[in-house]
């Protein structure tokens, strides 16, 4: 593995890694994040400059055609993380840690070294805000990277009462920065941040060290994030407002995905419309 990463060196774009993404945070230089589920789609996100490719949960709904991505298990992650992996080249590869697989410090780390040993992930997240601190801290005493996601935690969907936008009242934005400053001392990488108010968004982004990735979190966090599927025009049904459709006036997959790395590069994407207030 140490000859590899010497042999990656001398590429032209040498293989993302956390360091990359602090240097990326601290020069004010957009992160470009998606999803990936399998290898073909992961070709072509990593070809189109992705920075971060996350097997996220989601593949519950947009591939298993679930209602939630309560029903994804740990086998799952592991089976579309390892080829995902086969895939990238360049990219930092994220994994979701599913619905009850942390519940206990022996179990997430467990359940971690699982999608890091048979699945190839350089990173875990999973999911909560200060009531994950103790896990965070046991994951990053044993050397395992850790994005902790805040805001819309899909995985609380039934205890939420549905998919809403978080931290509108004052009170929660307070507690959002608190726990993101919280998680981030616990030993958290990368925050995620999704479906709150822009001015939460910025005042998570200025709170803390580490990088903090959007999903319906306004432009001025340091990175974006989607699910490939849908700015692909892929899923049916109602989107989220933070959508957009890259894959219209696209020739092909790959140029909407470079349009999409492109449009977070550029800070065009998010746009207002996009935004919650």
């Amino acid at each position: 593995m140490v000859y590899k990463q010497l042999e990656q060196r001398g590429m032209a774009q040498p293989p993302v890694n956390i360091s990359t993404l602090r240097a990326m945070k601290a020069a004010r230089e957009p992160i470009a994040c998606l999803t990936a589920y399998d290898a073909s789609f992961a070709c072509i996100v990593d070809e189109a400059g992705a920075d971060v490719v996350l097997v996220g949960d989601s593949l519950g709904m947009v591939v298993q055609g679930h209602d939630t991505t309560v029903p994804v298990t740990v086998a799952d992650i592991v089976y579309h993380t390892r080829v995902v992996a086969r895939g990238l080249r360049r990219a930092f590869l994220m994994a979701d840690m599913p619905f009850m697989s942390y519940t206990t410090e022996a179990q997430a780390l467990e359940n971690a070294v699982r999608l890091m040993q048979e699945g190839g992930a350089m990173m875990v997240k999973l999911e909560g805000g200060r009531g994950q601190v103790r896990i965070v801290e046991h994951l990053a005493r044993h050397d395992i990277p850790v994005c902790a996601h805040i805001g819309l935690k899909p995985q609380s969907v039934h205890k939420l009462g549905g998919f809403r936008v978080q931290g509108r009242e004052a009170a929660q934005a307070r507690q959002m920065v608190d726990d993101s400053k919280a998680l981030e001392d616990a030993g958290a990488d990368i925050v995620l941040l999704e479906c709150v108010p822009s001015e939460v968004g910025k005042a998570v982004r200025n709170a803390v060290t580490v990088p903090v990735i959007g999903i319906g979190a306004g432009p001025e966090v340091d990175g974006q994030i989607l699910v490939l599927y849908d700015m692909l025009g892929i899923t049916r049904g109602r989107l989220p407002r933070f959508v957009r459709n890259f894959m219209d006036g696209a020739p092909t997959v790959l140029a909407a995905c470079e349009a999409y790395v492109r449009a977070v590069r550029e800070r065009s994407y998010p746009g207002p419309e996009h935004c919650f207030s």
